[in-house]
């Protein structure tokens, strides 16, 4: 372990007093703070990592169509993986045999992987929740499967992952065809709560030298939320995620959770934003607290022929752009957009060829990865509202 659950040094930068803070294998610095916006640095095992950061999301320990040294290039810090995917496939005893998810995935920076609750979730009432666990039937091979709060942080030790979560009921929007009532998010939530602390207690047993994050769950309601804080705060974990997120309620709705509950997080340690999102609600999350963001849009979108830019999104598959020998985005400096232009990227798209999924996904990642950047440029300047209001505009502007 890095060190035990305490605040190790303070100091000064301009008005605001630094504090870092180390444990369960994580250490985490205030740099900067500009409203609720802060900039940050976390350590982990594997390395450290400049925040506000965005994770690209490798489900089954590969971010699609990208390779390692491609993440790295484009100055990528943190990956994801996923608990549950990796549990049904390759399986614990492959992994188990290269010390772990990096070096099977070949990727020497730190990773945090998801504790298989969201995906349970994703299940479509599949699963069948108690408090014991979930049960489910494999979609893999329809194998019958238990994963308890222990089996996740079991898995997660093999896994070796620099940041663990807690398995969680991820709360519905909707649930069996009415919207989620205050006393079903209570319910949830408060399971929830439970299976952190025997994860915290796995954990524990387990002796792993990584990082722990509790996740606050609580639906659409703001004093749910707040219960869940404040009982997984007192579990004093690594680290600690907003969930329940992005689950199906509309936008308004997200972003009154994000506008409520992320700067209560305690100020000394990492608050993280599962699965959000487009580059508008990552700048939003910023603006809230959030240090830590991981969302699959860049590379199912570039899947999918839509590109991120500065001024706007880029539907490649449009015909205007069959003749177009500008790059996607001008002020990139990603290896697609130095290197192809919008015609040659729908040609590819038209005819189905790999590389084309290929160079919009590494675009949208370079995009994503560059906006952290800048956005921790702003904040070390003290310019991070200025900085929103110009990326805002740039951003409804549209593309040429």
């Amino acid at each position: 372990m890095i060190a035990s659950a305490a605040a190790t040094s303070t100091g000064q930068h301009g008005e605001f007093e630094i504090q870092a803070t180390a444990a369960y294998g994580a250490g985490f610095e205030v740099l900067a703070v500009e409203g609720h916006a802060r900039r940050g640095r976390l350590i982990l095992r594997h390395g450290t990592v400049e925040t506000p950061v965005f994770m690209p999301v490798g489900t089954h320990g590969t971010v699609k169509a990208i390779l390692p040294a491609s993440l790295r290039e484009m100055g990528a810090q943190i990956v994801l993986g996923n608990t549950f995917h990796l549990w049904l496939r390759p399986g614990l005893d492959v992994l188990q045999r290269f010390g772990g998810l990096h070096g099977f995935m070949g990727w020497a920076g730190p990773i945090l992987t998801d504790s298989g609750g969201f995906q349970v979730w994703s299940l479509s009432g599949a699963a069948q929740i108690s408090e014991e666990g979930a049960k489910f039937a494999s979609p893999v091979n329809g194998d019958k499967r238990l994963l308890t709060p222990e089996i996740s942080m079991q898995i997660q030790r093999t896994l070796n992952s620099d940041v663990v979560m807690q398995l969680d009921e991820c709360t519905p929007f909707e649930a069996h065809g009415h919207l989620t009532t205050e006393l079903e998010a209570r319910h949830s939530m408060e399971l929830s709560l439970r299976w952190a602390a025997r994860c915290k207690t796995e954990f524990t047993r387990l002796e792993n030298p990584n990082a722990l994050f509790g996740i606050v769950q609580g639906g659409m309601f703001e004093h749910l939320r707040e219960a869940s804080l404040e009982s997984l705060v007192e579990m004093d974990l690594a680290g600690y995620a907003v969930g329940g997120v992005s689950v199906g309620e509309p936008k308004e709705e997200m972003l009154r959770i994000m506008a409520h509950t992320p700067h209560r997080l305690p100020a000394h340690k990492p608050r993280y934003l599962m699965g959000v999102g487009t580059p508008e609600n990552v700048v939003e999350g910023v603006a809230q607290g959030v240090d830590m963001f991981d969302c699959v849009l860049p590379t199912r979108n570039g899947r999918n022929g839509h590109l991120f830019t500065r001024y706007g999104d880029l539907r490649i598959r449009n015909a205007r752009y069959q003749t177009d020998d500008r790059p996607v985005d001008e002020s990139c400096a990603c290896q697609c957009c130095e290197g192809f232009s919008r015609a040659y990227l729908h040609h590819l798209d038209r005819c189905g060829e790999m590389l084309g999924p290929m160079l919009a996904s590494l675009h949208n990642l370079h995009y994503y990865v560059n906006l952290m950047r800048e956005v921790r440029e702003a904040l070390d300047a003290r310019r991070f509202a200025a900085f929103r209001k110009q990326f805002e505009a740039d951003r409804a502007r549209g593309v040429a």
